[in-house]
């Protein structure tokens, strides 16, 4: 069944084209992931399709009860409300019935009365019709799946990264046939991206978003949809399945460009061929000479080819001494002791809020450890790329940006290059060179800014989360020179697949401070953590089942060597008894007129008796204790 269908869709900025005559259609059950390199228009198409923005052409078609709801990059949030008043603060009709049910309860609460009480009972009567009354135990647990606990808290008092992971959890809950969701990766930790997968994954409805996440792509997608120069190309499958066909297709374009390139030399030719006589030429075969001629060839990106080459290291590079760092109470940093290698490629990961940020904070010299010390060699020359990037000249052209650090760089080759050939290199073509900087999207924003890095020669990179708002492109290029990058690599990075091409280590924040430090990438981190685990489960299990076998011995009762003796004759030893005190009565009823034999016999007697009370006694504790052991 198909929930929309996007047709012939137009959009420009200035005289910069993002989409042209996009047309494709969502069906039910689709999960969507669109690409492209930044400023291309993809978050600007997702807001025409979710009704947030008008096309210059082209028109959106969707059934009548299809609901859209929309997650965008800067989720708008009202400072005094709670996190769990800005999780219902939807405009559906379910959102809009509960903040109704809310108001009631609090109207009734202060003055209660037939008709507050009536409305109430309208309004529950409603919830239950819809099925609405879990959905608040729902919100509560994504959003703490999400990182989030403390409901009441106020947006206001939330971090960016923590308020977007409100308006996730809005998004996820709010009952829609499309839900469209613009980069929800970002400021997720891997866990919590992990768990969103896994509930994406499950979700009945249609999915269409942007991310960067390339490992998100391919666990979650069943389509992808690649927007490149204006243009859109649909492929099924995921991400994996994306690549393989995007080279089948680029191939294939490939061979039109050839086989027009040989068309147009031979056309050129028959033209040169009596030039003096060009009018007298059939007219057909000049047009199509025009033609040919004027045919785009194959939409390729140009590519980021990063070559600037690095400053040289010493012996001594970065060392870790015994390093710690609190904040009150909470411990960041806890006793890091490590000297780093000349090729370590470091990948920081732990939970949001952990320290991981804090390292780099240190590392960077912004702030000072509380114990220990961060030695830095003197050829250490350290180029840090941060989560917030401040531009404060917005209307600054983006060329200057770049010349203000440097005109001209040296390659790893060492030819040199200018400014303006580096930026065609990062994608900046001339009209995006001269564009103020205020004017670039958040992604263009971030390339410029790695670029201006990257080309003062660095030999320490410190990446605190550089894959958000980077494009795929650009990331591979990014890998591609880090690859060759003849210094230290340190990243703070929730991209798994970004750990996983770069990372040869892993300093993993395993609670309280305490950093471990693991070797491989993050795939055999995660292996490793597997095995770990599966280790530590397999030693508990044993724990626990010793424990059963000791616990099973003290505490399950059994005869000991005597008492299973004693139970085995005491019932012969009882008969035993009463037969004997039957045989006294006999004998003392035949002396009854024998005063001196009777009392003899009597004495016997009493002893026998007592005897038999003691076995008594012991008969009843050994049966118990007989009953207790067969259960």
């Amino acid at each position: 069944m198909n929930l929309m269908t996007i047709e012939n869709i137009k959009k420009s900025y200035s005289v910069k084209t993002l989409l042209n005559n996009i047309s494709f259609g969502i069906a039910e059950g689709e999960k969507i992931g669109l690409i492209g390199v930044n400023g291309t228009g993809k978050s600007t198409l997702l807001k025409i399709i979710a009704g947030r923005e008008t096309p210059e052409a082209g028109q959106i078609v969707k059934g009548n009860k299809v609901r859209v709801e929309y997650l965008s990059q800067n989720p708008e949030y009202e400072p005094k409300n709670s996190v769990l008043e800005q999780i219902f603060k939807g405009d559906s009709k379910e959102m809009t019935l509960l903040r109704k049910y809310q108001e009631a309860l609090d109207a009734m609460t202060q003055d209660y009365n037939e008709s507050t009480s009536k409305k109430l009972l309208q309004i529950q009567e409603e919830i239950e019709h819809l099925h609405l009354w879990d959905l608040e135990s729902e919100a509560k647990s994504i959003l703490t799946k999400l990182g989030i606990t403390n409901f009441s808290q106020k947006m206001s008092e939330l971090s960016g990264g923590q308020r977007k992971r409100v308006a996730l959890a809005s998004a996820l809950i709010t009952p829609c046939e499309l839900l469209i969701l613009d980069e929800p990766t970002n400021h997720l930790d891997n866990d919590t991206i992990r768990k969103l997968e896994d509930y994406l994954n499950s979700r009945k409805g249609s999915l269409l978003m942007i991310t960067h996440d390339r490992y998100f792509l391919d666990r979650v997608t069943n389509r992808i949809l690649e927007l490149d120069k204006g243009n859109l190309y649909s492929y099924e499958g995921n991400y994996s399945l994306f690549l393989e066909k995007k080279v089948e297709r680029m191939q294939m374009e490939n061979a039109r460009e050839d086989k027009r390139q040989n068309l147009l030399r031979k056309e050129l030719a028959w033209v040169r061929r009596g030039a003096q006589a060009r009018s007298t030429k059939q007219k057909a075969r000049l047009q199509r000479f025009d033609e040919l001629k004027n045919q785009d060839g194959p939409s390729q990106n140009a590519g980021v080819d990063i070559s600037v080459a690095s400053t040289r290291l010493g012996k001594k590079i970065l060392e870790f001494h015994h390093v710690g760092k609190s904040f009150g109470d909470k411990v960041m940093v806890r006793d890091l002791d490590y000297v780093l290698a000349r090729q370590d490629r470091i990948g920081i990961i732990g939970p949001n809020g952990v320290g991981k940020s804090t390292l780099i904070n240190m590392i960077k010299g912004d702030l000072l450890p509380d114990s220990g010390e961060i030695v830095i060699g003197e050829t250490v020359k350290i180029a840090a790329f941060s989560q917030e990037i401040d531009f404060p000249k917005p209307t600054m052209r983006a060329i200057d940006y770049i010349k203000e650090n440097s005109e001209m760089i040296e390659t790893s080759d060492g030819s040199k290059i200018t400014a303006s050939q580096m930026c065609e290199r990062f994608l900046f073509d001339g009209h995006l060179q001269y564009s103020q900087i205020g004017t670039l999207s958040g992604g263009e924003k971030r390339r410029l800014h790695l670029l201006r890095l990257l080309m003062d020669a660095p030999n320490v990179l410190l990446f605190d989360e550089p894959t958000n708002d980077l494009d795929i492109d650009t990331l591979n290029r990014l890998e591609d020179y880090l690859d060759d990058f003849k210094g230290i690599v340190i990243t703070v990075s929730h991209d798994r697949y970004f750990l996983d091409r770069i990372c040869n280590k892993i300093f993993a924040y395993e609670g309280d401070g305490n950093i471990r430090i693991y070797t491989g990438n993050y795939s055999d981190y995660i292996s490793f953590k597997e095995a770990l685990d599966a280790q530590e489960a397999e030693v508990s299990k044993q724990v626990e089942e010793k424990a059963k076998i000791r616990s099973h011995r003290v505490d399950k009762p059994k005869f000991s060597y005597k008492e299973q003796k004693e139970f085995e004759v005491i019932d012969d030893e009882i008969a035993d008894l009463e037969n004997a005190i039957s045989q006294l009565d006999l004998k003392m009823a035949e002396s009854a007129a024998d005063y001196v034999k009777l009392q003899e016999l009597m004495a016997e007697k009493s002893e026998v008796e007592a005897q038999l009370e003691v076995k008594m006694e012991r008969w009843e504790y050994l049966n118990e204790l007989n009953e207790q052991i067969n259960g």
